[in-house]
């Protein structure tokens, strides 16, 4: 059986994936540099957000 907390890891992974990805065309592409600075800010948060989220599941399991 498959918990909350399984589908939360993954999704919490590909968010991060899907916005350096976002990034990486953009930087590509010689896109905005102002849009990369924002790409990096929401990578960055999203994977303090992981992180956390992957602590407390680890956190909670061992309770």
């Amino acid at each position: 059986m498959t918990s909350f907390a399984d589908l939360l890891v993954p999704t919490a992974v590909l968010a991060v994936a899907f916005v350096l990805l976002l990034g990486l065309v953009n930087m590509l592409r010689g896109g905005s540099a102002n849009r990369s600075q924002t790409l990096m800010r929401w990578r960055v948060l999203l994977q303090f957000l992981a992180i956390i989220l992957i602590m407390g599941i680890i956190w909670w399991r061992a309770v």
